[in-house]
């Protein structure tokens, strides 16, 4: 909507809007301000001096002059001039200075925030809760985690099938190859048992350190099972990495804006996935040319140092290690009235089955119609890597649209219809996709992308059904549960593509997983849509309790 402006008999409105003026700020970035001029009546005054509750909370400190009280702002001033030009008609500039909390990603919203600021509305790309200035800049933090993340994950998706030729191996070889590379389930358990213990922040930046380096070592492979072996650590860090970043996104945001969080943190592992593909069509220069997939994310270990010196602690990990410490160790009971502890780990033990058979049942499928699209495209579709890297992008890229829209979905509507409805369509349309050739196979993939990005709802079930001592490795074991489907499906997947010469029979055969996920979803999954995170853990302390020890 456009901002406040004259209102008369006619219901016209009119202002104008300077352009952004950034002024130096030092280290923590910049202030814009942005300059809008209205001619309005009494009533047009009268709103123009109520304070905003919008995309940002004020509150008064003088005549005129407003500053933050909530939102994603560092600094946040707003100030009205006013010049009287006619009985009950007034020219007012009004001038708003403010700095937003999204880190590096600032100048990506330096124009979205220009026309928000300027509008007393809540933008349609803000989180269905608005976010404070410590939860904006965390999560943009970890946003940049995410992206290195992404990339990692993807390597060797996108370069299996061009190691194979270069080492001369079948299907069936890739199949065990990549379910072997699952293995590295284990290097994720340590991570994730390590974080309930020492923290989110220091282990989170390490381990990605670490898979960074990992990684580049694919690059010196010299078979096939070097690169598995080498990628079996690898991955299992970017696992690590990415249950930490996903607790800690769900420990910092408010609970109307949880699933948003997912949507972005996924938005942003798809854009490094994306990196990933960008960077792929090397391997047509060379049969030996992939390798320079695994060197490049050794270009982000600088700014993963800068991103971890500025990641603050997890503001419910701290509370509950202050809680168990001001116990003697001991946990405190916070359970309600008629509850006890072993209710409790019974609770959580049935929410860890039901979310990892869920998970087992989902990447039976998921993972092998990710990890085989590459050798679908090149050796039964004829494509080079440069038409796989087009494929790819043209195809996933409409996947956002479907990402951002769980995330608001879920958070508004609830997470087990939005879930479900990802499950089913997505499934259905990419079994399609593995029988199609041409036209049908781009448009049954661009569908099965866009409604398959629907199960990001699911996504933060993880984080909250589980209590903070246990969150991180409730999280570790239901990925591993996931894993063995992965590892499953993509077995199954290769020798029956092998024996049939088809990935479509093979795919009909594993899409029975996430039809019997989608049951769960409907019929056991609980509803955790907009809760707080000690509603459905009680024994948690609330972050509020850093204050009061």
């Amino acid at each position: 909507m456009a901002p406040i402006g004259r209102v008369d008999a006619s219901g016209d409105r009119r202002a104008a809007i300077s352009t952004s003026t950034p002024q130096a700020y030092g280290p923590a970035g910049r202030i814009a301000r942005t300059v809008v001029v209205h001619e309005v009546d009494d009533e047009g005054l009268a709103q123009l001096r109520t304070i905003r509750d919008d995309l940002v909370c004020e509150r008064v400190t003088g005549t005129d002059h407003f500053v933050i009280d909530h939102g994603p702002f560092t600094h946040w001033d707003r100030r009205l001039v006013i010049d009287r030009v006619a009985d009950g008609q007034h020219r007012v500039v009004e001038t708003i200075e403010h700095r937003a909390a999204v880190g590096p990603w600032r100048p990506l919203f330096a124009w979205p925030l220009r026309r928000a600021v300027g509008r007393r509305q809540t933008p349609w790309w803000a989180p269905p809760d608005r976010l404070d200035a410590r939860a904006a800049a965390v999560l943009s933090l970890l946003a940049c985690i995410q992206v290195v993340d992404g990339y990692l994950g993807t390597v060797i998706t996108q370069t299996i099938t061009f190691a194979s030729d270069e080492f001369g191996r079948s299907d069936t070889a890739q199949g065990i190859t990549l379910a072997v590379v699952r293995l590295g389930i284990v290097v994720a358990l340590a991570v994730v048992f390590l974080a309930d213990r020492k923290g989110r922040r220091s282990v989170l930046v390490v381990t990605a350190i670490a898979a960074v380096l990992a990684t580049g070592l694919g690059a010196a492979s010299t078979d096939l099972w070097f690169l598995g072996g080498s990628q079996l650590v690898a991955r299992g860090l970017t696992m690590g990495m990415g249950i930490l970043i996903g607790v800690f996104a769900a420990e910092e945001l408010p609970r109307g804006a949880r699933a948003y969080g997912v949507s972005v943190l996924t938005l942003c592992a798809a854009l490094g996935a994306g990196m990933a593909v960008w960077v792929l069509p090397v391997a047509d220069l060379d049969p030996r040319a992939w390798r320079a997939v695994y060197l490049v994310p050794l270009l982000a270990i600088p700014a993963l140092m800068v991103v971890g010196r500025r990641l603050p602690e997890s503001l419910r990990f701290t509370a509950n290690s202050l809680d168990r410490r001001s116990h003697g160790g001991q946990e405190s009971d916070r359970r309600a009235p008629g509850s006890s502890n072993g209710g409790r780990r019974r609770i959580e033990g049935r929410r860890l089955a039901l979310l990892a058979v869920a998970s087992f049942l989902l990447l039976v499928f998921a993972a092998p119609a990710s990890q085989f699209q590459n050798d679908f495209l090149k050796d039964h579709r004829g494509y080079s890597a440069v038409g796989i890297t087009i494929f790819t992008l043209l195809t996933s890229t409409p996947a956002g649209i479907g990402i951002f829209v769980a995330g608001r979905l879920a958070d508004t509507r609830g997470r087990r219809p939005v879930g479900a409805i990802g499950l089913l369509g997505g499934t259905a349309f990419m079994v399609l996709a593995y029988h199609s050739t041409g036209a049908a196979l781009w448009a049954s993939s661009v569908a099965g992308t866009v409604i398959g990005s629907l199960t990001v709802a699911l996504g933060v079930y993880g984080p909250e059904l589980f209590s903070t001592r246990n969150r991180a490795r409730a999280n570790g074991l239901i990925v591993t549960l996931g894993v063995a489907g992965s590892a499953t499906g993509l077995i199954i997947v290769g020798m029956l593509s092998d024996r049939f010469g088809s990935y479509g029979p093979a795919f009909l055969v594993v899409a029975v997983g996430p039809v019997l996920a989608a049951a769960l979803v409907l019929g056991w999954f609980p509803e955790t849509a907009r809760v707080e995170l000690e509603t459905l853990n009680p024994g948690d302390a609330p972050p509020e309790e850093i204050n009061r020890q």
